[in-house]
């Protein structure tokens, strides 16, 4: 198993990125978090252009669908049409519990949709369990390739 693992959260919520880089540094092994507040630094941060030229690609992507300057749902829409980017999961985590919303990130590819709690152990709950499913249960296509 890959020991050095990586996750992108995009989040406009500087309180819910803290948390979940919080919970996520107390893996086991720890994983390394990156964040980005807004759709356009995601594409950017994926794409390794200008700042992020030296960003390491995530093994997972941590994606809320609201956010500025382009939303979650183009955000996946360019992801899962970029053949460098489409087998990197993304996990969409919002509060939307919207049925549209879910069906919606479902048909645009995302992999998995978690709703966020509203209450701090709910969310601390969600978190370590996207990360323990995703680097402890599921196969990933890049594993195959170590």
């Amino acid at each position: 198993m890959k020991t050095n693992r990586e996750i992108l959260i995009v989040d406009d919520n500087p309180a819910d990125i803290d948390l979940a880089c919080e919970a996520l540094s107390q893996g086991s092994p720890p994983t390394h978090v990156s964040s980005v507040e807004d759709g356009v630094e995601a594409v950017a941060f994926l794409n390794r252009d200008g700042k992020y030229a030296s960003a390491r690609r995530p093994d997972l992507i941590v994606l809320d669908l609201n956010l500025p300057r382009k939303d979650g749902r183009t955000v996946l829409v360019e992801v899962k049409s970029d053949p460098n980017l489409r087998r990197t999961p993304i996990v969409v985590f919002s509060t939307s519990r919207a049925p549209h919303d879910i069906a919606g990130s479902f048909e645009l590819g995302a992999n998995s949709y978690v709703s966020k709690p509203g209450d701090l152990e709910g969310f601390l709950a969600a978190i370590t369990s996207i990360e323990r499913f995703w680097f402890h249960c599921a196969r990933l296509p890049h594993e195959e390739e170590l």
